[in-house]
């Protein structure tokens, strides 16, 4: 049972959150805020404040993106990217659903393409997470055509020339059954 999830996530993240004094320039800059039923300022808070149902539970660390504009725009530097990513990881652990339908797979199907492939191949992971997710097929189809034609997005998936090298990586992290946690002070990064 999860009793401090400020301290899980600051182990996880290794980001300090108690340095947010809630300026909002985060939630500002969100491309998918008008999505989020809270937004990273107030899901932050929430953290702080030990809310750990309503926080596992949202559907806003699951609709994070990990664009990063969040960590850019932030004045004192936290990665709140880092910060989604480890409250999706204690989320699951925890035995939380993912509170936005389908977020689960596609986050799987995307990491699985990158495993196989050693890069992401937008057109495969969406033809799969369409079929798996029962989504309808031709939803996109317009969009879709464009970018093809544009060149955007090839037809086939190519493997990278370091895809065994990111399957090691994948294998690694598997191996390890307990990763190292990131310093929670920068002040104390070398």
């Amino acid at each position: 049972m999860l009793t401090d999830l400020m301290s899980e996530t600051k182990c996880l993240a290794g980001e300090n959150i108690q340095l947010c004094y809630h300026c909002r320039k985060c939630t500002a800059g969100c491309p998918v805020v008008e999505a989020m039923d809270y937004g990273p300022d107030q899901l932050l808070r929430m953290v702080a404040l030990n809310q750990q149902e309503a926080v596992l539970s949202s559907r806003d660390i699951w609709l994070c993106v990990g664009c990063y504009t969040c960590a850019t725009r932030c004045p004192n530097d936290i990665d709140i990217a880092a910060v989604m990513d480890a409250l999706r990881q204690i989320a699951l652990r925890e035995g939380y659903t993912a509170g936005e339908r389908d977020a689960l797979l596609f986050h799987r199907l995307f990491i699985g393409v990158v495993q196989r492939l050693g890069r992401s191949h937008e057109a495969f992971t969406l033809g799969l997470f369409k079929v798996l997710s029962k989504t309808p097929l031709m939803n996109d189809v317009g969009a879709g055509v464009g970018l093809f034609l544009r060149g955007k997005v090839p037809v086939l998936p190519q493997r990278s020339g370091a895809a065994s090298d990111v399957r090691d990586i994948f294998q690694k992290c598997l191996a390890d059954d307990q990763p190292e946690p990131k310093p929670v002070d920068k002040a104390f990064q070398e």
